[in-house]
C-alpha cells in the first residue's frame, strides 16, 4: 500500500481554506473513488486526471485508488483539484518523488492533454498561503473572512505555491508567497522531480504601478447640475449613501458612473481585500483591476441572491462584489420589494452574514449606494410644460415601493433636474470642474477623518457622532428646528449629522457652522412613500 499527501486550497467565500489531498492506492480490484464532499466537478476529475496521465507518457495504477479532500465537512468545488489529485497518484506510485510536495501548495484544472488550465481564485489562494505560514497577508484578513490568527511560520522559507501559468500573474501580486506557474503537468513534474533542464522559476509580480492608470468616466463631461456635483463630493467625502430623483435624460447615470473617479486610491490593504474578494468569486481577478475602485450596476430584475449572496455554499452577491467600491441601483422602485429590503442590514453593519443548514459565511458589504429613480411612473410629475399623465393614485404606488426604513438609511437625496435647451445649446462654454480637481479635495477630507477617527463619517457610531459632529450653538438650533419640521427619525438625525461633518471636512473646519449645516438639511430631501 502506497500513501501520499499534496496541499491544496478551497474557493469557499474568500478564505481560501486549506484543503490536504490525501491519495492512498491498495491492492483490489481497480477502482478510483474519490471522498470528502466533492461536488460534481471534483468527482469529474477522476476521469480527466486518468486520461492527462496516460497521454502525458506517466503510468495510470491498475489498483484500488481512494482520493480524501480533508476536512470531510468542507464543500469541495470546480476543478482546481485535478493537479494535486494527478501529483498525488504520480506520488503514491513512485513516479515522482514524494518528499518533493512538502511545504508546497498545487491548484490547477487539467486538460485531457495534460495541460493546465486558468483557474479562478488564484489570488485568494495566494492570500491564504501567506496567512497559512505567517507570512505578510491582508491585515483586513477578517475582513475577507478569515476568523482564525495566522499560524506561526514552520521555516523562514517562503511558501510556494504552483499554478497555471495563465493565473500565476495575479497570485504573484500577495507578498510573502513564492509563486511558480507551469504550462503542463509533465514540465512541473520535471520540476519536482530536479531535473536539471525542468527547473521552473517564480513568477514576477506584474508592473502595476508603472502602468498608466485606466481611464475613468470625468465629471467635466457633465453638463451643468451643480447641485448635484457637490453633492456627490459630499458624499465621496464621509462615504455616505445617495438617492438621486429626476426625470428621464437629467445625467443620473452619467453622474452615478463618475463617483469612482472622485474617490481617494485604494490603500495596500484595500487594494489586497478587494482583489481578494473578485478572485474568490464567479467574476474573477485581472491584475488590470489592482487598486480600481469596483463599480457594480446589477438590472432591476436581479434576486435577492443575486444582491446579496446565496447559493450553497454562499457566494457574496453584488453587494459584496461592490465592497469598498460602489453599487448603483439605477431605476430604484423597479427593484422587487423585498429585495430592496434584504439590503437595510448591510447598509447598516457594511458586511453581510448568510447562513445555510450547514454553513455560515459572513461577508463584507462597505459599499457606497448610488440610486437613482424617477419621480413617478412616467417620470416626469412636477414637469413645468405639463407632460406628466401620471395620476396622484399611481404617482403614489410607485413610491410606495421604497419603504420608510430603507430611505433613512440613505444619507443623501436630492433632486436632478432636467436641463434646459439653453444649457445644452451651451455646453462647450458650461465645461465643469474634472474629477482629478475635486478628488484632491476628497482626499484632504479623507485624511482629516483618519486622523481624527481612523474612518469614515458614514461609519461613526452614535457615540462618535455626538463627540465630532456636533456644530455650534447657531447650527445647533437650525439642525434641532429642521429635524422637528420634517419629522426626522433619530436615524435620520445622525445621518445628517455625519452629512454636516463631512460638508465641514471638505471647508477644513474644526466645528461645523450653520451654513454647512443649512446645506446638509437641503440634501436630506423630504421624500415621503406613504
Amino acid at each position: 500500500m502506497s500513501l501520499a499527501v499534496v496541499r491544496s486550497r478551497a474557493p469557499a467565500a474568500s478564505r481560501a481554506p486549506e484543503v490536504t489531498v490525501e491519495v492512498h492506492l491498495a491492492n483490489g480490484l481497480p477502482s478510483f473513488s474519490i471522498v470528502g464532499l466533492p461536488d460534481l466537478e471534483v468527482r469529474e476529475s477522476r476521469e480527466r486526471v486518468r486520461a492527462a496521465l496516460q497521454n502525458c507518457g506517466f503510468d495510470f495504477p491498475v489498483r484500488r485508488i481512494t482520493v480524501n479532500l480533508a476536512p470531510a465537512d468542507l464543500p469541495k468545488e470546480s476543478g482546481r483539484f485535478d493537479l494535486p489529485i494527478a501529483l498525488g497518484i504520480l506520488a503514491a506510485s513512485g513516479q515522482i518523488p514524494a518528499e518533493a510536495l512538502a511545504h508546497r501548495e498545487f491548484a490547477g484544472e487539467l486538460s485531457l492533454t495534460g495541460a493546465l488550465r486558468p483557474m479562478r481564485g488564484a489570488f485568494a489562494m495566494a492570500c491564504g498561503t501567506a496567512r497559512g505560514h505567517g507570512r505578510d497577508a491582508p491585515s483586513s484578513g477578517e475582513a475577507v473572512g478569515v476568523l482564525s490568527a495566522p499560524a506561526e511560520p514552520d521555516d523562514t522559507r517562503a511558501p510556494e505555491l504552483y499554478l497555471p501559468l495563465d493565473s500565476a500573474g495575479e497570485a504573484a501580486l500577495v507578498p510573502g508567497v513564492d509563486v511558480y506557474g507551469a504550462v503542463d503537468l509533465p514540465s512541473l513534474c520535471a520540476h519536482l522531480a530536479g531535473t536539471q533542464d525542468g527547473r521552473l522559476s517564480p513568477v514576477a509580480a506584474p508592473s502595476i504601478d508603472s502602468a498608466p492608470p485606466a481611464e475613468q468616466p470625468d465629471m467635466a463631461d457633465v453638463i451643468g447640475q451643480s447641485g448635484a456635483r457637490r453633492a456627490l463630493e459630499v458624499a465621496a467625502a464621509g462615504g455616505h449613501h445617495v438617492l438621486m430623483v429626476g426625470p428621464p435624460g437629467a445625467g443620473k447615470s452619467m453622474l452615478a458612473a463618475r463617483l469612482p473617479s472622485l474617490l481617494p486610491p485604494m490603500s495596500d490593504d484595500e487594494a489586497l481585500t478587494s482583489a481578494a474578494m473578485l478572485s474568490a468569486s464567479m467574476l474573477g481577478f485581472s491584475p488590470a483591476q489592482w487598486r480600481q475602485r469596483p463599480f457594480r450596476a446589477p438590472h432591476h430584475s436581479s434576486s435577492a441572491a443575486a444582491l446579496v449572496g446565496g447559493r450553497n455554499p454562499p457566494q457574496p452577491g453584488e453587494i459584496t462584489l461592490a465592497h469598498l467600491g460602489v453599487l448603483f441601483l439605477d431605476e430604484l422602485p423597479e427593484f422587487d420589494r423585498h429585495v430592496l429590503e434584504t439590503l437595510r442590514e448591510p447598509l447598516e453593519a457594511g458586511r453581510i452574514t448568510i447562513s445555510r443548514a450547514a454553513l455560515q459565511a459572513d461577508f463584507p458589504a462597505a459599499c457606497q449606494l448610488i440610486a437613482a429613480m424617477n419621480p413617478c411612473p412616467c417620470g416626469w410629475r412636477g414637469d413645468p410644460n405639463g407632460r406628466c399623465r401620471c395620476t396622484p393614485e399611481a404617482a403614489t404606488r410607485y413610491l410606495r415601493k421604497l419603504s420608510g426604513p430603507l430611505l433613512d438609511r440613505i444619507d443623501i437625496q436630492i433632486e436632478i433636474p432636467a436641463l434646459t435647451p439653453a444649457e445644452l445649446a451651451a455646453r462647450s462654454s458650461a465645461a465643469g470642474e474634472s474629477s482629478a480637481s475635486i478628488a484632491r479635495r476628497v482626499v484632504a477630507a479623507r485624511e482629516r477623518q483618519l486622523v481624527r477617527q481612523g474612518k469614515t463619517n458614514r461609519e461613526l457610531s452614535g457615540r462618535e457622532v455626538d463627540e465630532v459632529c456636533r456644530p455650534d450653538a447657531a447650527g445647533e438650533a437650525l439642525l434641532r428646528e429642521a429635524g422637528e419640521r420634517f419629522g426626522w427619525s433619530a436615524r435620520a438625525y445622525y445621518r445628517v449629522l455625519k452629512v454636516v461633518r463631512s460638508i465641514a471636512d471638505l471647508a477644513g473646519n474644526d466645528t461645523p457652522n450653520a451654513a454647512q449645516v443649512a446645506e446638509a438639511v437641503q440634501y436630506r430631501r423630504v421624500f415621503s412613500p406613504s
